[in-house]
């Protein structure tokens, strides 16, 4: 039996045909808004099967987020060059802590992108600007959608820079490092939810090596009006030293 589709995620994934001109515009199938873009450049929803494979394959954390269920792809001249996953935040009780009176499906994150190398620069900026748009009309509750750059991987938010988000500042989360895998610092204490994961870096525990980095949080309001409800302090973007 299938699952019934909550009120606030997107249309259901159906058959769509492309945008033929390069003046970005919705793109409509039969259960309603499948993407947004131009000729040259658009996203569309994809299955989430795909999109996992993918984020599988590419991304570099090879993990993809269990409770995502916004699955983008980006498409160039007609070929998928990269995925978009949004979904819940990894404690989505605390969103009301960001952003005052938020409740479920007000809210999204962005858990995972990839893009690949082939795609023009300012491809990213670009594929986040029309998934914004199809947000806004396939999750009509969403206010806003927060994404984090891992400075493990070098990333201080650029593209989020680009993409006119507001920075709220950064935590520090610890990983562990064993046999050639990396491990988040959660898997210590989810025994419920870390599975084999979990169990490996608990019993390891004593060879791994545990490093910390700092994770910068990025916000957009897509209702602007919410942004008066943001607990934090916008602050200056971050820069290289």
């Amino acid at each position: 039996m299938a699952t019934k589709k909550k009120a606030y995620h997107p249309p259901i994934l159906t058959a769509y045909l492309p945008p033929e001109s390069e003046t970005p515009e919705y793109i409509m199938g039969e259960s309603g808004v499948q993407g947004f873009g131009r000729k040259a450049f658009y996203v569309a929803q994809i299955s989430c099967r795909e999109a996992r494979k993918v984020i599988l394959e590419k991304h570099y954390s090879h993990r993809f987020v269990n409770n995502s269920y916004v699955h983008l792809g980006v498409f160039l001249d007609g070929a998928w060059v990269g995925v978009l996953q949004f979904g819940y935040a990894l404690n989505p009780a605390r969103a009301g802590k960001i952003v005052k009176d938020t409740h479920q499906g007000e809210y999204l994150e962005l858990n995972r992108m990839w893009l690949d190398d082939s795609a023009p620069r300012n491809s990213e900026s670009q594929a986040i600007s029309y998934s914004i748009k199809f947000i806004k009309r396939a999750c009509p509750t969403v206010a806003w959608i927060q994404s984090f750059a891992d400075e493990r991987c070098g990333g201080l938010g650029v593209v989020y820079q680009a993409s006119n988000f507001l920075y709220i500042g950064y935590h520090l989360t610890s990983f562990y490092e064993l046999d050639g895998e990396t491990y988040h610092e959660m898997l210590l204490t989810a025994y419920k939810k870390s599975g084999q994961r979990g169990e490996i870096l608990r019993r390891e525990f004593h060879r791994a090596e545990k490093k910390t980095f700092r994770q910068f949080r990025y916000i957009y309001f897509i209702k602007t009006d919410w942004k008066k409800r943001l607990n934090f302090k916008i602050l200056p973007y971050p820069k290289r030293e």
